[in-house]
């Protein structure tokens, strides 16, 4: 029974002092970087078709489908929800938790026992230590250093055994927790991103003005539901004067749930909505030719109040006041002259829309005019000034749906790994042991210290307290500190 326990704690100490080695650590570190940057080369959840040209760049057309058919076999075109991932995140995860727990306890105990005063004959054994003479009687002298080593940011402690007084101190303690914080902030991030790839999504949905939806599609082309309705109420383009290149874009969102409207929202690009941890984003936009869409216009007759209208297609309407009936005949999302002369259309987005009016007079069609909603001057009519002020249902808006629950957990990780590194870079523990002995009516000051960075840094402090000490620099730090 005794070497059967042997053995299986000898099997239990192998697989712990595999999972606590730093070179599985690089090893599945680089994997996972290695394995990440192809993921985010080849594009994930994708039709076939965007990573076969990707690959026809680098491989001739049947050995990009042959070397796609291999990718899509080992899971590389969807990486992040492949066994193999999940399970280097884990070993990854395993091997933080073995390294943390098998090295803390010796840091733990080395911060919860305080500093204690050393032994005379050690700051004797020091060659060249900082070393001073204080002019004040030795029971001055303890107050004048411990205010002196204030000043520097320590809080001294008078020690007195056997005659022999020390001061001793120390700061910065937990300094030594902040590589277990970073590794404490990489389990919160990895625990987000698998709780973002399993239990959340990255979808799209495409809403004309005045429609609404219930589901979202999937990159891959599947359709789930999102819980309730989101409607596009409006939405705008603007273009930058003689140019397709759109300036701004933005959509007005409501949400309904239950049938009833909760929550109303103008969007932008950088300007998302979010409600119930799905976020949508505004990522693209164009034109439609819908025949029920709306031709608004704001009708100011001669003399007269205005007065808004909004009519289909063909509809025909009344000018109040004027005896004229009007009608849209002909729209064009982007209007310009030719090279011809001509009136033509020269884009599908609505950079210059313009509708054209018919005015008839009884039976009689007495005027035709085109109204231009970016040209104030085409607006004035014989029967006075019609305003073109949109086309509205025509219009639609492209949707990014994004559901991450596990952001959260990210965003906690990247506080952490910023205190931990904090801590660890630029946080140190040091240690400063003075000894005070009487000689002649002064005080002879004698220090030693020890920090685990940054020596430098403390030796200058060190300078700083005897300088104030004794009024001038010490002796250079040979063998003083540890």
């Amino acid at each position: 029974m005794e070497d059967e326990g042997k053995k299986q704690n000898g099997i239990v100490d192998r697989v712990w002092d595999f999972f606590a080695s730093v070179k599985l650590a690089v090893i599945i570190f680089a994997l996972i970087s290695i394995t990440s940057i192809a993921g985010t080369i080849i594009e994930q959840q994708a039709g076939p078709e965007k990573n076969i040209m990707l690959l026809n760049k680098i491989f001739s057309i049947s050995d990009a489908h042959t070397v796609y058919k291999g990718m899509a076999a080992i899971g590389l075109t969807d990486m992040y929800n492949t066994w193999w991932f999940i399970a280097l995140l884990l070993i990854f995860a395993m091997n933080i938790v073995v390294c943390s727990l098998d090295r803390m306890p010796g840091i733990l105990r080395s911060m919860r026992e305080p500093i204690k005063p050393l032994p005379p004959e050690r700051f004797s054994s020091v060659q060249a230590g900082r070393k001073g003479l204080l002019k004040a009687a030795a029971g001055k002298s303890e107050e004048i250093v411990t205010e002196a080593l204030r000043k520097i940011g320590f809080k001294g402690r008078v020690e007195t055994a056997g005659g022999v007084t020390q001061i001793c101190t120390e700061k910065g303690r937990y300094g030594r927790l902040g590589v277990y914080v970073t590794h404490l902030s990489i389990l919160f991030i990895m625990l987000g991103a698998v709780a973002g790839m399993k239990l959340g999504y990255n979808g799209s949905l495409m809403l004309l003005e005045g429609m609404s939806s219930d589901m979202v599609k999937l990159n891959n082309g599947k359709e789930i539901p999102l819980g309730f309705e989101i409607r596009c109420d409006d939405f705008d383009v603007t273009f930058y004067p003689e140019s397709e290149r759109p300036k701004s874009y933005k959509s007005v969102l409501t949400i309904v749930e239950n049938g009833r409207e909760v929550l109303t929202k103008e969007i932008g690009v950088n300007a998302p909505l979010t409600y119930k941890s799905i976020t949508f984003y505004q990522s693209s936009y164009g034109f439609f030719a819908n025949r029920n869409a709306l031709f608004k216009f704001r009708i100011t007759p001669g003399g007269g109040a205005a007065k808004e209208s909004a009519v289909k297609f063909g509809q025909e309407f009344d000018i109040e006041g004027s005896g004229f009936k009007a009608r849209v005949v002909d729209f064009s999302p982007a209007l310009a002259i030719n090279s011809e002369g001509e009136l033509d259309t020269f884009a599908e987005a609505m950079i210059n829309p313009g509708a054209l009016l018919e005015f008839s007079e009884g039976d009689n069609v007495r005027a035709r005019q085109w109204i231009l909603r970016n040209y104030p001057e085409t607006w004035e009519t014989p029967i006075g000034s019609i305003e073109f002020r949109d086309l509205w249902g025509a219009q639609y808006t492209g949707l990014q749906a994004r559901k991450d629950p596990g952001v959260w957990l990210v965003y906690i990780g990247c506080v952490l790994m910023a205190t931990g590194m904090y801590a660890a870079f630029f946080m140190s523990h040091s240690r400063i042991w003075i000894l005070l002995q009487e000689e002649s009516g002064a005080t002879r000051i004698s220090i030693i210290s020890a920090s685990n960075k940054n020596r430098a840094a403390v030796g200058r402090k060190l300078d700083r307290l005897m300088e104030d000490l004794t009024g001038s620099k010490a002796l250079p730090d040979q063998g003083g500190q540890s």
